[in-house]
């Protein structure tokens, strides 16, 4: 597991996390499973992951072998004495830094074969032979790709914490940039999207962490993130006409049509380009369990678009201007009101929407007189105790 990580080289560990990923989806047909579970065997025998495979084969993903279990446990417990005899080598007859070599090769081994515990606790060893600073952020940042692959977003985010209290104490800006990259993962898989476009927009000119993904996904997500946080404004000049995100954003399907179309108000071209990102979002392990929220978010950002132009507009107007039916229109626009997302109401009779913007100095008027209630209401039982 690489700390760094070249470009476009992905963290093979992770690679395998996304393909388990896949198999548990329903959406992924059978003959492409196939495949991918040829490739996850081919993966575990590789690295020797005896506790994945034993756990795999247990939920029916992998078939048990005994002979082959019993064949990596016997290769784990033989290397890791080899280890074991390396550090006390160097321990008796070198010195720190070979100590530390030793104690940080065997972290990495039992993060190559899977072992998390073992992995996280040699990875402390290690920390406690470290001194300098940007060590112990590469070590952070091992033990941020465990919590990835595990999807441990406890231990991601202690590690995150643990991250920013070593960067007090020094760090260089290389390591200080890929930690955004890392962090604004985290705040995304979390539903923390307003925090994640911050951070991804803060990393898209200085992004280096290829050991998560290639820059073309890094892009995807910032540009999904981007469009349910930021205002118009915003999104013209830090992503619309952002040079980096320019270079590559063709590389993606659907995504510059996704974006541009919205930005210029084409949107029967959005309908189409967000139906064909639809499934990439479905079958991404970061996004997927957000995946209704995120299409809901999407579509109250486009239709507040839409209505902001018109004090009132016809149900037919809107529904040609979408591509799509009176009636689709008509049951989307009611949920969204219903649930206070959209800012209008539905004359049925005369089928037009008319738009009641919330006025911003009326509603801080009203929020004002109710917390002025109930402050009044508070210090009114509290005077009636106290004459008690």
């Amino acid at each position: 597991m690489d700390g760094g990580g070249e470009e476009g080289k992905q963290q093979p560990q992770l690679v395998l996390a996304h393909k388990l990923f896949l198999l548990s989806q329903p959406d992924v047909d059978d003959l492409a499973k196939v495949g991918l579970r040829d490739d996850v065997l081919a993966a575990v025998k590789s690295d020797d992951m005896a506790a994945l495979y034993e756990s795999l084969a247990a939920d029916g993903v992998l078939e048990m072998d005994a002979a082959l279990l019993a064949e990596m446990r016997g290769r784990i417990e033989e290397e890791t004495r080899k280890f074991d005899e390396k550090i006390a080598d160097a321990e008796e007859n070198l010195g720190e830094s070979e100590v530390r070599e030793a104690h940080l090769a065997k972290s990495l081994y039992f993060i190559r074969v899977g072992e998390k515990e073992k992995a996280l606790e040699q990875l402390k060893v290690t920390e406690g032979k470290t001194v300098a600073v940007g060590q112990k952020m590469d070590l952070v940042f091992y033990t941020l790709q465990i919590g990835l692959f595990h999807m441990d977003f406890d231990l991601i985010s202690k590690s995150v914490d643990k991250a920013k209290i070593l960067f007090e104490e020094g760090g260089d800006w290389e390591r200080k940039n890929r930690l955004k990259v890392y962090e604004g993962l985290y705040c995304m898989a979390t539903r923390n999207f307003k925090k994640a476009t911050s951070l991804f927009l803060d990393s898209v000119s200085t992004f280096t962490t290829y050991e998560l993904f290639p820059y073309d996904t890094f892009i995807f997500y910032t540009v999904l993130t981007s469009v349910i946080t930021l205002d118009r404004v915003s999104l013209k000049q830090k992503v619309v006409d952002a040079p980096e995100i320019l270079a590559v954003i063709g590389k993606v399907p659907h995504l510059s049509e996704f974006l541009n179309s919205l930005y210029d108000c084409q949107y029967k071209s959005f309908f189409v380009a967000f139906s064909g990102l639809t499934e990439q979002i479905k079958l991404d392990r970061y996004l997927q369990p957000h995946f209704r929220y995120f299409m809901r978010e999407v579509r109250t950002v486009v239709y507040s678009q839409f209505l902001e132009s018109y004090k009132s507009v016809t149900m037919e107007a809107m529904a040609a201007a979408f591509g799509v039916t009176v009636d689709f229109i008509d049951q989307e626009l009611s949920r969204f009101i219903a649930a206070g997302k959209l800012h209008c109401k539905i004359d049925k009779v005369a089928g037009v929407l008319e738009t009641n913007r919330p006025d911003a100095r009326n509603a801080f008027y009203q929020s004002t007189i109710k917390q002025g209630d109930f402050l009044l209401n508070r210090i009114q039982k509290l005077s009636r105790v106290i004459d008690l």
